[in-house]
């Protein structure tokens, strides 16, 4: 019964019968008919218009985007628990050729005005110093938990009165689009984001994430540093076609919500274990060593979380009964 990640789930059938019915002869790269109807099919679900790259990992999506949006001499305010900066092995650095990231402390992996104004108010306005330029948040959060509109409109307004641009990082966009049952714009691009990393593969894809941008002048440059990256595939019809059998029908909304109507099972029954809200498919809780030993010798996989913690995440096929038996195996402990 595997709670390790939403990147051990399979890939959706749906997604695979896509990428059979655009098997088929068409242009090279990024001019064939799917990929040509990227920008108008994200255009249409986010009710403005915006220009889409496929791309095949999350960490080129963020970090392709930040190096868009960020010179090499500028800086990026993250969490210190943001995947472009835990997970990513330098990538953001590496991609924007030097541009350095801003560690800000918060609760849940959030960033709010506040936290953001102790990184960079100190910051003296002179060459000695590396200027911030954007802000990166994370939808839904490292932690599991999920930014409000609200939430984000005031932290768009705030960058923006700082001549900061935002970026995205959705890997998990679908959960919290799910949790807060509101529109896919509401959930950031409405506000004012200026990129977002829209996550397929841990929802049910296979091999392509979505690059979103919502000043489409920008596309250019971001074209020109996917190839230079080489993440321009030869035959993206294959990535184009994941992404629209995702849209098609909302599928990956329907995805999102079984994996945290699982997730939210599981936290029920976790009672004063829960180390953050659950808010979206991971569950972090309290353990100890036994404990985690107790559980997995019942047959659940899942990755310890630093010294007495542990995460458990669902998926678009986690099944109810499975977590139901973890449920049910926690509340004994």
């Amino acid at each position: 019964m595997q709670f390790l990640s939403d990147n051990a789930a399979p890939v959706h059938p749906s997604v695979w019968e896509a990428m059979r019915r655009a098997d088929a002869t068409d242009a090279p790269y990024d001019n064939d008919a799917l990929s040509q109807s990227l920008d108008a099919a994200f255009s249409d679900l986010f009710g403005r218009e915006c220009a889409v790259v496929w791309i095949s990992t999350g960490t080129a999506a963020n970090c392709l985007a930040l190096a868009t949006l960020v010179p090499p001499y500028g800086g990026v305010v993250c969490h210190d628990d943001a995947h472009i900066e835990q997970d990513e092995a330098g990538a953001p650095e590496f991609f924007t050729h030097g541009a350095k990231l801003m560690l800000a402390h918060g609760p849940h992996a959030k960033l709010t005005p506040q936290n953001v104004a102790a990184v960079i108010d100190p910051i003296r306005d002179d060459v000695h110093r590396v200027q911030p330029t954007a802000i990166a948040i994370t939808q839904a959060t490292e932690q599991g938990c999920v930014y409000a509109p609200g939430e984000i409109a005031g932290l768009v307004d705030y960058a923006r009165s700082k001549g900061l641009k935002v970026h995205m990082d959705g890997a998990r966009f679908g959960n919290a689009v799910a949790h807060l049952n509101c529109t896919p714009a509401d959930a950031g691009p409405a506000h004012g984001i200026d990129t977002l990393s829209f996550g397929m593969i841990k929802n049910g894809g296979m091999g392509a994430e979505a690059l979103v941008l919502f000043n489409p002048a920008s596309a250019a440059e971001a074209k020109r540093r996917h190839k230079r990256a080489g993440q321009l595939q030869s035959k993206g019809r294959y990535l184009a076609a994941q992404l629209l059998a995702m849209l098609k029908d909302d599928l990956w909304l329907a995805n999102a919500r079984n994996a945290n109507d699982a997730a939210a099972r599981i936290a029920a029954a976790a009672g004063s274990r829960l180390l953050h809200p659950c808010e979206a498919n991971e569950v972090f809780l309290r353990l100890s060593v036994a404990e985690s030993e107790r559980l997995r010798q019942q047959g659940f996989g899942f990755y310890d979380w630093g010294v007495g913690a542990a995460r458990f995440v669902t998926a678009w096929n986690t099944d109810a009964d499975d977590a139901e038996r973890l449920a049910q195996a926690i509340a004994a402990l």
